[in-house]
């Protein structure tokens, strides 16, 4: 038995396991909580959901930032898990400080809560404030500062990892038929889920939770991908980030956001924006990876 967390107030089943959507399921016991262990108030009317209804947010009465999140049991020794935390350690990088963090069990609903405070960030998300098309206006400094924290990012030393070579792998084969070898030659520390919703206009890089080794370029790709819509935009990524988007481990992951997009746009059985110029731009990757 499956199903898709609730979007409905009805608690859904996978196998079986409880989800409980934080969007819709009461869970006030779960918030109250959070504030008794931190010794802060939530602003119930600031909170701002994550996409499946595990995670939420709210700004405190301290002027800072919780988030609660949930997860099966089986799910919490994931790096994951720890992200947020774990990044705390990065220096050189525009990231929210992390404060604190509290975990338990909450057997009624089969799942584990954590939450974590941190610095509250006051700048807008970018994509959120004004869509896509505007964010080629950014300033030459706004440039300048992400380069700089990924540029750091990228020398720290972990053992967390971002992404796999067998799933960077996988999702290329799934698409294009062993057209092409796979193997990544460069790894670098990366943010590991870079895109306009996790930027801010003043250069924060926000939700740390997939950070770890990944093919070099990983980040300016994904920051492309979701640029595709926009020549002048995607062109501005590729410029500013051409060295490393142009090695082959850069290409690599480049093809890697080509065969993402095309397979679920195809597992949907619908077009997106992204779809064309993903393949118009796999076909160029395919090319000069195999010259």
């Amino acid at each position: 038995m499956s199903a898709q967390p609730s979007t409905s107030g009805q608690i859904q089943w996978i196998g079986q396991t409880q989800w409980i959507d934080v969007r819709t399921e009461p869970h006030e016991d779960v918030l109250h909580h959070v504030e008794r262990v931190f010794g802060i108030r939530l602003d119930r009317s600031s909170v701002v959901y994550g996409s499946y209804g595990t995670t939420e947010g709210f700004s405190t009465d301290r002027d800072t930032w919780a988030r609660v999140a949930r997860r099966q049991r089986w799910r919490i020794n994931g790096p994951a898990w720890t992200g947020a935390e774990a990044a705390a350690v990065l220096r050189g990088v525009t990231k929210p400080d992390w404060f604190q963090c509290t975990s338990w069990t909450d057997d009624a609903r089969s799942v584990v809560w954590r939450a974590d405070e941190m610095e509250l960030v006051s700048s807008p998300v970018i994509e959120k404030i004004s869509g896509l098309a505007a964010e080629t206006e950014l300033p030459d400094s706004w440039w300048a500062g992400l380069k700089v924290s990924l540029t750091a990012l990228g020398e720290h030393k972990t053992d967390r990892v971002g992404m796999r070579q067998e799933h960077l792998s996988m999702r290329i084969d799934q698409v294009f038929a062993d057209q092409v070898d796979t193997t990544v030659d460069e790894w670098v520390t990366a943010h590991a889920d870079l895109h306009w919703g996790n930027l801010t206009v003043d250069c924060h890089l926000l939700d740390w939770e997939d950070w770890g080794m990944a093919p070099r370029g990983l980040d300016a790709a994904y920051l492309w991908g979701s640029s595709l819509p926009y020549p002048a935009l995607a062109a501005r990524v590729q410029w500013e980030f051409a060295a490393d988007m142009q090695t082959r481990s850069g290409k690599l992951a480049q093809l890697l956001q080509c065969a993402n997009i095309i397979r679920i746009a195809a597992k949907r059985g619908t077009t997106t924006p992204l779809l064309e110029p993903a393949k118009e731009a796999a076909n160029l990757l395919l090319a000069e990876l195999l010259s």
